[in-house]
C-alpha cells in the first residue's frame, strides 16, 4: 500500500522487529477444526508479534479487534478514531451475518449430516466466511483483472497443440495413472481429428501478494471445475451488507468491496454457449459428484440459467452418464433421452471420481459426442501443474502468443516453476525446502507438499532412482502479506492471523474464428489462517472472503 490512509484491521499484539516471513512459518499450528471457537485462542507466540499488529492502549482491559487507519508502514495515523470492540458487538455483528447468510443462500451441507451431500436442503449449514473483507491493493488487484483475458487466450491456443500436451506430459504419464487415462482419450480425440469448433472456458486464475517483493504471483490456473463462483457472489454482498450498516463505526467504505458478477457471468457464459450450440431441444447437463456438499454452489448457477436464461438443467454423475448415454447417429450426446448442448464439469477432476471402468467409459463417451464440453478433455490437460510448468520455461510462451506486452504480463506474474529433473533446483529444495513447494498432479486442497516433507520426498524419490519424479513439480513458495481476520465457522468467529489468496474468474467462449466472449469475470477471495499450509474451502482450510480495495 502507498502512503494513503486506509483503513486496517489488527489485533492487540506487540511489536517487533521480525519479519513477516519468518511469522508465516513459525506461528502455532491451530486447524480450523480446533480454532473455529467462541473463546479467543491462547495468545500467540512472541515470534509472531510484528509490525504490521499495532497495539492501541486503552483503559478498559478486555478483548478487542481494532481497526484503524494506517499508512503505508503499519503507522497509525489517527488514533483518535481508533475504535475498541468489545466482545458483545463483534457478536452482534456476527450474528448479524448469520441472519444474512442463511436467509440468502449462502450455505453448504453439513459434514455432520449424513444425508447433507446427497440429499438438498437436508442438514444445511453457513459456508464457511470472513467477517469482514480483506485490504487488497487496487493496483495487484487490476493486474489480476487484466490478465483475465489473455490467460483465456493462452488456454486456448495451447488446447489446440496437441503435440504439446502429449509430449510436455510424456514423462508424467509413466508414473501417473490418473493423467495417463486422461492424455489416452486426448489421444483417441486426436486419431480421429476430433474437433471442438465450440469452445467453452470457466476458468479461475489464483494468485497470492507476495510480501517480500510486493509482487502479484500466481499459484495455479484451474481449467476445470472452478468452484465458489456462486457462494463467492453472496460474501461480496455480505460483505456490502455488513459494512452498510456497521461501515461508520468501523471506518470502512461499503464502495471499496468491488462488485462480484461470478455467478451471473458464469451462467451467462453457459448460456450462450447453449445458444452457439443451436438446438433448442437440449439441455445443459451439470456432472457431479455423486456425494456433494458444495452443491449449493452450483444450484445458484442453475437457478440463474433457469430463471433468466429460461434454460433446462440436469445433473448427472458420471456413472449415470454411463448407463444412461448414448451418441446419436447426428453426434448428438442423449442422456435419459435427453439431447445435452453443454457438459458443464463439477466432477472428473480428482481420481477419486473414477472409482471404476464405468465413469472412465462416460468421460470418453462425452468427449467424443458433439456437445459443447466445460471444459474439453484437452482444456483440462491444459490447467495440469506440469503444463503451468512448461509455459514458464523461456521461449514457451511465444510459441503461443504474438503480442509481446501481453507475454511480458503473464511472465511478471509467474512464480519460480521446476522440473524435478532440475538437478541445481532439487539440491537447493533439499537445502532449504521451506523455500519450495512440492506439487502433483491433482486438483483440490490438501495434495501439496511443504516444508521438511518436501526435502524428505525428494530424497526418496532420488533414493529410488524411479521415474516417479516426473509426477511433481517444483514451485517457489510465496509468502504472502499477513493480516488480522475474524473468521466465522459453524456459528462461531474466531480472531486469527490470516493469509489471503485472490481468484479471477473469467470466461471464453469461442465458435470456430469467432470469439463470443472473453472477460474477467468475477472473483474469489480464499482467507486461512497463516499456519495452514493448503486452501481449500470445501476441504476445510479456508473460509470465503472478499477484497476491500486501498
Amino acid at each position: 500500500m502507498g502512503a494513503t490512509a486506509t483503513p486496517f484491521a489488527s489485533f492487540n499484539s506487540q511489536t517487533t522487529t521480525t519479519s513477516t516471513k519468518d511469522s508465516y512459518r513459525s506461528f502455532s499450528t491451530h486447524t480450523f477444526s480446533t480454532a473455529f471457537r467462541r473463546q479467543p485462542p491462547p495468545p500467540p507466540p512472541s515470534s509472531f508479534r510484528r509490525k504490521p499488529l499495532k497495539l492501541i492502549t486503552m483503559a478498559q482491559q478486555q478483548q478487542h479487534l481494532t481497526l484503524a487507519p494506517v499508512n503505508g508502514n503499519g503507522s497509525i495515523t489517527a488514533p483518535a478514531t481508533t475504535l475498541l470492540f468489545d466482545q458483545q458487538l463483534l457478536q452482534k455483528i456476527a450474528d448479524d451475518a448469520l441472519v444474512w447468510a442463511s436467509l440468502h443462500g449462502l450455505v453448504m451441507g453439513d459434514k455432520s449430516v449424513q444425508r447433507s451431500g446427497t440429499v438438498p436442503g437436508v442438514g444445511l449449514v453457513h459456508a464457511p466466511f470472513a467477517l469482514f473483507p480483506t485490504l487488497f491493493p487496487e493496483s495487484q488487484w487490476r493486474q489480476a483483472c487484466d490478465l483475465a483475458p489473455i490467460f483465456n487466450e493462452l488456454v486456448d491456443r495451447v488446447s489446440l497443440d496437441g503435440k504439446f500436451l502429449q509430449e510436455s506430459l510424456s514423462r508424467t504419464k509413466e508414473v501417473d495413472e490418473f493423467t495417463s487415462r486422461l492424455l489416452d482419450i486426448h489421444s483417441k480425440m486426436l486419431a480421429i481429428n476430433k474437433k471442438e469448433e465450440i469452445r467453452l472456458g470457466l476458468h479461475r486464475s489464483d494468485y497470492m501478494l507476495d510480501e517480500k517483493t510486493k509482487s502479484l504471483l500466481q499459484i495455479e490456473l484451474n481449467t476445470i471445475s472452478s468452484s465458489f463462483a456462486g457462494l463467492g457472489s453472496l460474501v461480496t454482498e455480505l460483505h456490502r451488507y455488513i459494512l452498510s450498516r456497521y461501515g461508520k463505526l468501523l471506518g470502512l467504505d461499503s464502495g471499496k468491496v468491488p462488485a462480484n458478477n461470478a455467478a451471473t457471468q458464469f451462467a451467462e457464459g453457459l448460456a450462450r454457449a447453449w445458444t452457439e450450440y443451436n438446438d433448442p431441444r437440449a439441455v445443459i447437463m451439470i456432472v457431479v459428484q455423486a456425494e456433494e456438499r458444495n452443491m449449493y454452489d452450483q444450484h445458484f448457477l442453475s437457478a440463474v440459467l433457469r430463471d433468466r436464461h429460461q434454460i433446462a438443467i440436469v445433473r448427472k454423475t458420471l456413472a449415470e452418464v454411463d448407463r444412461e448415454g448414448e451418441i446419436l447417429p447426428d453426434g448428438t450426446l442423449s442422456v435419459d433421452g435427453q439431447r445435452i448442448a453443454v457438459v458443464y464439469f463439477r466432477a472428473g477432476y480428482t481420481p477419486v471420481d473414477y472409482p471404476s471402468e464405468s465413469e472412465w467409459r462416460a468421460r470418453l463417451l462425452m468427449e467424443q459426442s458433439s456437445a459443447i464440453k466445460c471444459p474439453s478433455i484437452s482444456y483440462h490437460l491444459v490447467g495440469t501443474k506440469k503444463i503451468q510448468q512448461e509455459l514458464a520455461n523461456p521461449g514457451v510462451l511465444e510459441r503461443f502468443l504474438e503480442n509481446k506486452g501481453d507475454i511480458a504480463k503473464l511472465r511478471e506474474c509467474f512464480a519460480g516453476l521446476w522440473s524435478l529433473d532440475d538437478y541445481d533446483i532439487t539440491r537447493k529444495a533439499i537445502e532449504k525446502p521451506e523455500l519450495f513447494v512440492m506439487k502433483p498432479q491433482r486438483e483440490g486442497g490438501g495434495n501439496n507438499i511443504y516444508g521438511n516433507a518436501v526435502r524428505e520426498t525428494l530424497l526418496k524419490l532420488q533414493q529410488a532412482g524411479s521415474q516417479e519424479d516426473a509426477a511433481y513439480i517444483l514451485m517457489q513458495r510465496i509468502f504472502p502479506t499477513l493480516s488480522a481476520a475474524v473468521l466465522m465457522r459453524n456459528g462461531c468467529w474466531h480472531k486469527d492471523h490470516a493469509v489471503s489468496e485472490l481468484g479471477i474468474f473469467s470466461t471464453y467462449l469461442r465458435n470456430k474464428d469467432r470469439v463470443v466472449m472473453n472477460n474477467q469475470s468475477g472473483y474469489l477471495m480464499r482467507t486461512k489462517i497463516s499456519s495452514s499450509d493448503e486452501g481449500g474451502v470445501a476441504a476445510g482450510f479456508a473460509v470465503l472472503d472478499s477484497v476491500y480495495l486501498t
